[in-house]
């Protein structure tokens, strides 16, 4: 298996990989585009693992200059979420730490029962204290 970083040109593969994993939340705002801007803006915090030229397992993960966020942490069925989750994991926050960041997060929905079963297992802690409100921001062409 190899750990390698996530580029623009694998959206397609990365894509159809989210849709075809559970647990994996895609929107329809999401594109090559914005796969490419998101990845420039964060360099080396984002990756993928593959064996013989397939991915097994993606992390997408930025931050805002204080935090790192997790986005789309993924395994394919038939391989260790724990050891494929955790190389992933491991080094997406040693990406974080290198750039000074020392805290990081990742939204999961509430009846996501194996996720949160996954990152309780690897000691992340569950925060009860916050809701997640979300707008789609659109406005009429000018």
């Amino acid at each position: 298996m190899k750990l390698s970083r996530l580029s623009g040109g694998d959206f397609d593969e990365v894509f159809a990989f989210w849709r075809d994993n559970n647990g994996v939340g895609t929107s329809h705002i999401e594109s090559r585009e914005h796969l490419d801007t998101f990845l420039q803006r964060n360099p080396g915090l984002s990756f993928k693992i593959t064996d013989r030229d397939a991915i097994v397992g993606t992390i997408i993960c930025g931050h805002d200059g204080r935090r790192g966020y997790v986005h789309h942490l993924a395994v394919k069925n038939g391989y260790s979420k724990i050891e494929i989750g955790r190389a992933l994991i491991d080094r997406t926050l040693r990406g974080l730490h290198d750039i000074g960041i020392r805290k990081c997060h990742i939204f999961i929905a509430a009846d996501n029962k194996g996720s949160i079963d996954f990152w309780r297992s690897i000691n992340w802690d569950e925060t009860g204290d916050l809701k997640i409100f979300s707008h789609d921001i659109e406005f009429p062409a000018t």
